[in-house]
């Protein structure tokens, strides 16, 4: 190599490396960096463009020079960056190269219904609200969902999202990820099963994950409502009831509500009710899937989380009058 490319070379990189382009007065709150938005599909003009806009002292020219003297012209990623003050050329494009962003998140929680969660996308500062006020058919219009409900179809999970992505993003992730697991856990189904439909799956899930006070009851609770559909019986589900209240439920499942007719009234209409009644946890799927070998036909809590399964009703009987109707302040015998 000639001393006079050498030379160059070091001007060039010396330049993307040392010479400021980022502005050394911060833009944010907390007073030690600058933040900057790069849209999705952009290339190397639109970015250089974009950052020009937004303070930065570059131009396409430079822009396009320093991505391909640094080999990163095909590997700058959109998003939210927060960059150093008086940051150089060169530490922009690697930070960008290597997809340096800032991330926001949102976490569906299992046994969290559609009014939940709807309520949680839409206070969600950093997304954008394109779904608020949406009705449920819409919003299965604009997923390309065909569903009598949109409750249940929404996977439970954390997910990562730019800051000003649209929130119909996280219901299209969501309601694919909850087909993909719904999918796996009904290529399992067992031929005997009551349930004959992925769907019929997805609400006998949600009704386990309401139902379930420690995960490893789940198995056995489906067992239950599994046994229960089999012989024909009424599912007698609480979960169910207080979710055809809706919100005027306050909190007491009292008797004349059991006595209200209602879909979701499985006290008084046999079979499963017509749609989920929660968002269910893979786990919960699973356990629909693959009931625990057992034949109880009842359950009731303990009180410490856990539940007693009877396969009789005097059974059942005897453990609602001692884990329930015991006297106040009497201690649950192990």
């Amino acid at each position: 190599m000639s001393l006079g490319l050498l030379v160059c070379l070091v001007l060039v990189y010396g330049a993307i490396f040392l010479l400021p382009v980022v502005p050394s007065q911060p833009n944010t709150p907390d007073g030690l960096s600058y933040l900057v938005k790069i849209k999705p599909q952009s290339g190397l003009t639109a970015i250089a463009q974009q950052l020009s806009e937004q303070g930065l002292r570059v131009t396409p020219l430079l822009f396009k020079f320093g991505a391909g003297s640094l080999f990163v012209a095909g590997k700058l990623k959109p998003g939210t960056y927060l960059l150093p003050l008086r940051g150089s050329l060169g530490k922009v494009l690697i930070q960008m190269a290597r997809g340096d962003r800032v991330r926001e998140s949102i976490a569906i929680i299992p046994g969290m219904t559609i009014w939940q969660l709807r309520a949680l996308i839409d206070a969600h500062p950093a997304l954008i609200h394109q779904t608020k006020g949406m009705s449920s058919k819409e919003l299965l219009q604009s997923l390309h969902l065909s569903y009598p409900s949109d409750e249940g179809l929404f996977f439970p999970d954390t997910y990562v999202f730019d800051p000003d992505e649209p929130d119909i993003n996280i219901y299209r992730r969501s309601s694919q990820a909850m087909q993909k697991q719904l999918a796996l856990a009904w290529e399992k189904i067992a031929m005997q099963s009551p349930l004959k439909l992925p769907y019929e799956l997805l609400i006998l899930a949600s009704i386990v994950e309401k139902e379930t006070g420690k995960s490893g009851d789940r198995d056995l609770v489906a067992a239950v409502f599994t046994n229960r559909l089999n012989k024909g019986m009424l599912l007698q589900t609480d979960p169910t009831v207080i979710y055809g209240i809706g919100s005027n439920f306050n909190g007491n499942l009292r008797k004349k509500d059991l006595r209200k007719d209602s879909p979701y009234n499985t006290y008084m209409h046999k079979g499963l009710p017509p749609t989920p009644i929660a968002m269910p946890s893979k786990e919960s799927l699973q356990a629909a899937v693959h009931p625990a070998e057992s034949g109880a036909l009842y359950f009731v809590a303990k009180g410490d989380g856990t539940s007693h399964f009877s396969k009789s009703l005097n059974e059942h009987e005897a453990a609602v009058d001692r884990y329930q109707r015991r006297p106040a302040h009497t201690p649950v015998n192990p």
